[in-house]
């Protein structure tokens, strides 16, 4: 866009307003005489009004309205207010020079002129401070959202190198063993890696993808673990139609078998239910923990490794859904619980 639109379209509106308000004061004036004169008498007046708001906006305001020069503006308001009814009387007393006693009553209620003339200058001062607050107002909230969305893709940014470092790690697991299981290990890799580059950057994504996401991540680690973990996926309701933010639910997913699946014996388990109510998402991931020797080494891991993944779903979880939803993580002897609601709309 152009300068000249730019200023085109900045005081366009002004023009409009005061040719409109020149013709309603004209209409109001005229009595039956000579329609020309009244025109040429209003739009001197009009003029004097722009130049009396127009003077207190872009320079008494900016220049003196503050606390500790507020006299001075009112002072310099005043002046100028006499100033411009000065002018207006003095130009109208020419104008009507032909009627005497026009010319009586216009000196006679300059006075009161006076006094109309500060009341509009002081309401221009209200709406001009009402007007600046609005759109103070305005500009915060449009660099609070975008500072809230350059942070939701910050973490968004995270999760998914966080996703890849686990799940090379299962594959490297897996090659090292020289396993029949890699080569369906890299065809679930390339299906998780095709939605996390293709189909999560958007703002939501249909639930029914975000749980085949899940799934397959879920085939996964299956694949890495065997028959040492009993993995399992419950989902119960109508999940068509929901949509949710793109990769919330896996760091918990990913984090119960971080803490679930290294046990050293025994039988790990890792079970996951979610179901649909209407708008209301429950989701609840439950999983073994393993003995405390081998817990102190994981948790030690985990501090080097920064713990990403469920800082940043919570703060993804406060930015998103703010006060719709309920976080409740349930950190047993034996298991590790947690339980998110979500209201999806």
């Amino acid at each position: 866009m152009t300068t000249s639109n730019l200023l085109i379209r900045r005081y366009y509106p002004h023009v409009i307003f005061w040719l409109t308000l020149w013709l309603i004061f004209s209409l109001l004036a005229y009595s039956g005489d000579n329609l020309g004169k009244v025109l040429f008498q209003e739009f001197i007046s009009v003029v004097f009004y722009v130049t009396l708001i127009y003077i207190n906006w872009y320079i008494l305001i900016p220049k003196y309205l503050t606390e500790k020069s507020f006299l001075i503006y009112v002072l310099w308001l005043s002046t100028l207010v006499l100033f411009v009814s000065f002018a207006k009387v003095t130009i109208l007393y020419i104008i009507i020079s032909g009627n005497q006693e026009a010319q009586i009553d216009l000196l006679i209620n300059q006075g009161w002129l006076f006094l109309f003339n500060f009341i509009v200058a002081g309401g221009s001062t209200v709406f001009k401070i009402i007007n600046d607050w609005a759109k103070h107002q305005r500009e915060k909230k449009e660099l609070e959202r975008q500072n809230l969305q350059s942070e939701l893709n910050f973490l968004r940014s995270q999760v998914n190198p966080h996703f890849l470092f686990n799940t090379l790690n299962s594959l490297y697991a897996l090659t090292l063993k020289k396993s029949d299981k890699a080569p369906e290990t890299v065809l679930k890799l390339s299906e998780i890696m095709r939605y996390m580059l293709y189909e999560s950057n958007e703002k939501k994504v249909p639930l029914s993808k975000e749980l085949s996401y899940m799934r397959n991540y879920l085939e996964l680690e299956s694949l890495r673990h065997g028959d040492r973990t009993d993995i399992k996926l419950d989902i119960k309701g109508n999940i068509n139609g929901q949509e949710i933010a793109p990769l919330l639910l896996i760091p918990f997913v990913e984090n119960a078998f971080k803490h679930g699946a290294q046990r050293a014996s025994d039988l790990n388990y890792v079970h996951i239910d979610l179901s649909v109510d209407k708008n209301q998402l429950n989701f609840s991931v439950k999983n073994s923990k393993p003995d405390n020797n081998l817990l102190d080494i994981i948790d030690s891991n985990n501090k080097k490794s920064g713990g990403i993944g469920l800082v940043n779903v919570k703060r993804r979880l406060n930015l998103i859904y703010q006060d719709n939803y309920e976080l409740t993580i349930n950190n047993e002897s034996e298991c590790f619980d947690v339980n998110l609601i979500i209201s999806l709309n």
